[in-house]
């Protein structure tokens, strides 16, 4: 199944993070834009736009899939641009629940 058609499921902590073994072939499922932080714990992206209506527009986009999956990530939000960082805070790194929000957040700016 791919990722953009999963849904999170609740991390309370309890779970160790991903490893890089196990990253690998998730990161590599999502656009290559996406990159990790030097620790691995946090998958980051910046989606670029011509003016800040449509900035606005794609964090509110953002945010109902945040609220609809239950995992929330950091949004910043600028004229021009914004920039999207999952992690689960919970066990201070990265789980499937970050991929799986990093993909429907892809589909925000592929779907035709």
């Amino acid at each position: 199944m791919r990722l953009e058609d999963r849904r999170c499921k609740p991390c309370e902590g309890g779970v160790k993070p991903l490893t890089r073994e196990q990253i690998e072939p998730l990161l590599a499922a999502l656009d290559p834009d996406w990159s990790l932080d030097e620790e691995g714990r946090t998958l980051s992206r910046v989606f670029g736009f011509p003016a800040y209506s449509r900035s606005l527009a794609f964090a509110n986009a953002v945010a109902w899939i945040a609220i609809r999956e239950g995992h929330h990530p950091e949004l910043l939000l600028c004229y021009d641009r914004v920039e999207v960082h999952w992690t689960t805070y919970a066990i201070d790194g990265l789980s499937d629940n970050d991929f799986i929000c990093a993909a429907k957040t892809d589909r925000l700016v592929t779907s035709p």
